[in-house]
């Protein structure tokens, strides 16, 4: 079976959420997963329990950065080195093992340069016949889209953050 890639991007909630359901079924379905998660510190909530499912790996950055826009110079080029040793650990942990690899918000990292776009193309290109890929984040680029058999687009119609409700654990994260 040739393994297809897939993108969950748009301004809209669930990107993520489509992206663990996704990992649920094929590991539930006896298929390995490789869960890896950018921008983030791993402590989102839906990470405790993938951890501890049969078939599911997840690795993560452990160090929080912040926002993008916040990070002066020297936190960018620390942030750009871990998340692209990140990614070269995924591409060692699915060398030669067709299942589903998951890179939640490789979209966004790559856009800020903190994993170089033209690495994970080419990956894409190369990977394992049948490794299924889901890339999740706001903003894809041409480029990315173009390697993409689906792309799924989330878009806002409302959202309780809008009328300053915070983000809730369990909910958002």
């Amino acid at each position: 079976m040739a393994g297809l890639i897939h993108i969950y991007c748009g301004d809209g909630k669930g990107k993520t959420t489509a992206a663990i359901g996704l990992a649920i079924r094929a590991a539930g379905a006896g298929r390995k997963v490789l869960f890896a998660q950018f921008l983030k510190d791993g402590s989102s909530s839906e990470l405790k329990i993938l951890r501890n499912l049969e078939n599911i790996e997840v690795l993560t950055c452990e160090t929080r950065y912040g926002f993008y826009k916040n990070m002066n110079e020297e936190t960018r080029e620390r942030a750009r080195a871990d998340y692209s040793a990140l990614f070269e650990r995924v591409v060692k942990g699915v060398a030669g093992e067709p299942g589903l690899l998951v890179l939640d918000e490789i979209i966004p990292a790559c856009r800020y340069g903190f994993v170089s776009e033209e690495r994970v193309i080419s990956f894409l290109a190369q990977k394992p016949e049948g490794l299924e890929v889901v890339l999740t984040g706001r903003d894809p680029s041409a480029a990315l889209l173009e390697t993409a058999d689906y792309v799924t687009e989330m878009h806002k119609v409302r959202h309780p953050f809008d009328r300053g409700v915070a983000a809730r654990s369990g909910i958002e994260y």
